[in-house]
């Protein structure tokens, strides 16, 4: 038996996303919270063939297009990458609406997307790049300290920007290219001994420097770069759509960046967001954060899973990839 998945491929900042248009799995019509629970529990052998080699990699992020509940969305869409499902995925939302237009099931202007999380308000601008308002962010905890085997001392925020995210303002490393294997096994240290101190469900682990001096001077100059660990063991090549979130809710919370002042988020490639808030309720410390980048589709293609094909559900990884940390 031969089944036949159709998918469009782009890359957002360098983070590429690849969207199921049609021959995904039959998810039924109750809320997306339910449907990506079905998608896990029975038919998450198309996750692994669709991001698993052979035909994809640990890096990239993919998206089942869907039906929304709520009649007033453009669209439904449930995220996943090489080991897990995520709650909502900024860099993917971005690739989403560039892949809508580029169907011609869009025009410019604002849209509403349903996700597993929530609602957001995503805006096609007439220069191609896409705005998304996400879903509420906020500082879990501040100043968490652990103690990392072979690193030390390390001080970080646990926050919610779509996903969990421990947030680390101080280190030693170096954020280029040139040093990604070392900030791999920093960062997979890191988030191993933040779960074992009693924060079990941060995926994401994301260090801030300085931004690359080197900038192209006709773009705005960066606040700051950074390198973001994904949940499998991939580096995120854009600046982290709900990393930024969960950053502009730290900086918000700190009083460093005020309601509606724009912040440049530089990633470890180079690309960048730019992002900015509105208060969602102050006093809790939720914002609203809006994340606007640029997407470009390089990719429309058929993928093919026949049954005698030994890896046609993908190369098997490891059950337990934190293993790969130690």
């Amino acid at each position: 038996m031969t089944r036949r998945v159709q998918v469009i491929d782009s890359h957002t900042g360098g983070e590429p996303t690849r969207i199921i248009i049609s021959g995904g799995p039959d998810l039924g019509t109750g809320p997306l919270s339910e449907r990506v629970e079905r998608f896990r529990n029975e038919f998450d052998h198309y996750r692994c063939g669709v991001i698993h080699e052979p035909r994809g990699s640990e890096v990239l992020v993919g998206g089942l297009l869907t039906e929304p509940v709520d009649a007033s969305c453009a669209a439904g869409i449930i995220f996943f990458n090489d080991v897990s499902y995520l709650g909502m995925c900024g860099h993917g939302t971005i690739g989403l609406f560039a892949t809508l237009a580029h169907l011609e099931r869009i025009s410019l202007g604002e849209h509403r997307l349903e996700t597993p999380v929530g609602i957001v308000t995503v805006t096609l601008e007439p220069d191609g790049s896409v705005a998304v308002e996400n879903v509420a962010s906020y500082r879990e905890a501040q100043a968490v300290e652990v103690d990392v085997p072979g690193i030390g001392r390390i001080v970080g925020d646990v926050a919610w920007g779509g996903n969990w995210f421990f947030l680390v303002y101080e280190h030693d490393q170096e954020l280029n290219l040139a040093n990604t294997d070392r900030l791999l096994m920093y960062t997979r240290r890191i988030r191993q001994a933040v779960n074992e101190a009693g924060f079990p469900l941060v995926d994401h682990v994301e260090l801030y420097a300085s931004p690359d001096a080197s900038h192209d001077a006709s773009e705005p100059e960066a606040h700051s770069r950074n390198f973001v660990l994904c949940p499998g063991y991939a580096y995120d090549r854009s600046p982290c759509g709900t990393g930024t979130s969960a950053k502009l809710a730290c900086l918000a919370a700190d009083g460093k960046l005020a309601e509606g002042e724009h912040w440049v988020q530089e990633s470890v490639i180079g690309s960048r967001f730019v992002g900015s808030f509105r208060w969602e309720d102050q006093d809790a410390g939720r914002v609203l954060p809006t994340i606007r980048g640029r997407a470009f589709v390089n990719g429309e293609s058929t993928l093919i899973f026949q049954d005698d094909d030994p890896f046609c559900w993908g190369i098997p990884q490891p059950e337990d990839m934190r293993a790969l940390a130690e």
